[in-house]
């Protein structure tokens, strides 16, 4: 079965599953043990995303693309859980501050790295400087016109 299915068959079934989960399943209260572990591990999580993307993004890897997306997630599901797990009053405001203020915007921010249409590229070492001796031997794939740029964190594709 191709992932296409499988993920379209696997949405659709969660569907009716939300039902039983909001009407029988998940009680409205829970008392919950190692609570602060999982606030800190999903902080954690999000602070190596933004780590991660940043360094990612400034050595010029399109592979930050895909760290941005990971946390854009997380911070919505920090901002999610945060708002909905809130105490009402000044715990309830403070969430939604957070949220408001600091993970949505990150998430924002965060998506639209993920999504974003500018290449960053770095030139052939070969073409760099005033030289005219060849560079070193390119592996199979690999542009060698001089001037051809090379895309950090991407494979070469064969034509």
């Amino acid at each position: 079965m191709r992932p296409e299915w499988v993920l379209l068959v696997s949405g659709a079934a969660l569907v009716p599953w939300l039902y039983v989960l909001a009407r029988r399943t998940v009680p409205p209260t829970a008392l919950v043990g190692r609570w602060n572990a999982a606030w800190v591990g999903l902080d954690a999580l999000e602070a190596l995303g933004l780590l991660s993307t940043a360094a990612l993004r400034r050595r010029g890897d399109d592979r930050h693309r895909l760290t941005a997306a990971a946390t854009a997630a997380l911070l919505v599901v920090d901002a999610w859980w945060d708002t909905v797990t809130a105490a009402p009053g000044g715990e309830l405001v403070s969430a939604v501050a957070m949220a408001v203020c600091a993970e949505l915007p990150l998430a924002a921010l965060c998506t639209a790295l993920a999504l974003g249409r500018e290449r960053r590229t770095v030139t052939d070492a070969t073409t760099v400087g005033t030289t005219t001796t060849p560079g070193p031997p390119v592996a199979p794939g690999m542009p060698t016109a001089p001037g051809t740029p090379i895309t950090p964190g991407r494979r070469p594709t064969r034509e």
